[in-house]
């Protein structure tokens, strides 16, 4: 099977990095950007971890959605929490993830098999694979 782009995002980051800007190609999304107050900074705008959780939990809960509909489960009003961490070790940076997935209409073995199942569904769970360590939580 011939793999097709279905949609691209475009953003462009400007001013001072991490203390810049971020805007979509179309303006749908414009935000400041500051260090966080962990980092020195005043935390007066989103930072590119932020991002990444915020992204990374919407596509996961997508994932979980879709492979529960096909397992007929119930995950009415399901939710998925994304923590990302920036580690720091001498000069060198990367990230850890964690998802907190919570199903309230399923029992747990039920969820975890859900929870699994959408990990290799999701674009994100792909695309760090073997990368970023990646924990998930059940509630």
């Amino acid at each position: 099977m011939t793999e097709k782009a279905v949609y691209t995002a475009e953003a462009i980051a400007t001013g001072d990095g991490r203390a810049g800007r971020v805007r979509t190609v179309d303006d749908g999304l414009v935000l400041d950007l500051a260090l966080p107050p962990a980092l020195g900074g005043s935390g007066r705008g989103s930072n590119p971890e932020e991002l990444f959780a915020a992204g990374y939990a919407a596509c996961f809960h997508n994932a979980l959605r879709m492979v529960a509909r096909r397992a007929k489960a119930d995950v009415e009003g399901s939710q998925v929490t994304g923590r990302v961490t920036l580690l720091q070790e001498g000069w060198d940076f990367r990230l850890s993830v964690h998802l907190t997935v919570d199903v309230p209409g399923a029992r747990l073995e039920e969820a975890r098999k859900l929870a699994e199942e959408a990990h290799q569904a999701c674009p994100y769970s792909k695309a760090i694979l073997g990368n970023v360590t990646v924990e998930t939580e059940l509630v």
